[in-house]
């Protein structure tokens, strides 16, 4: 399973930012896909995630700003980050839950994108 995290950079407050995440898997099928940022000093945190089924959750800090969605045909999930704040800033990683028997899911990781919100 390789993941591969692009789009972040350094954007005023206000603004949009769109991440990208290509996920590659040659074994197994995906469970969800998601989001997750760490910023300087803090632990990980959940940002968003969507199951397989489309059903999509997101962390009470971004609800209605943030919006995860993917395009199958390309492998490929996206979360659009709309109304950015400061506290938006962190690295984002973009993870993938795996089943691949016998596991029924193992997490992935990408190496991470830096999001930087200047106010």
């Amino acid at each position: 399973v390789q993941l591969q995290a692009f789009g972040g950079g350094l954007v005023q407050a206000g603004r949009s930012l769109r991440l990208s995440c290509a996920v590659s898997v040659t074994r197994g099928s995906v469970n969800a896909t998601g989001w997750y940022r760490q910023a300087s000093g803090k632990q990980r945190e959940l940002v968003a995630t969507i199951t397989s089924g489309g059903r999509t959750n997101y962390a009470d800090s971004v609800k209605g700003r943030f919006t995860i969605s993917r395009d199958n045909a390309k492998n490929t999930v996206y979360l659009q980050m709309n109304s950015l704040k400061p506290e938006d800033t962190a690295v984002y990683y973009c993870n993938a839950n795996v089943r691949s028997w016998p596991m029924i899911g193992k997490d992935y990781w990408g190496q991470g994108t830096l999001v930087t919100v200047s106010s």
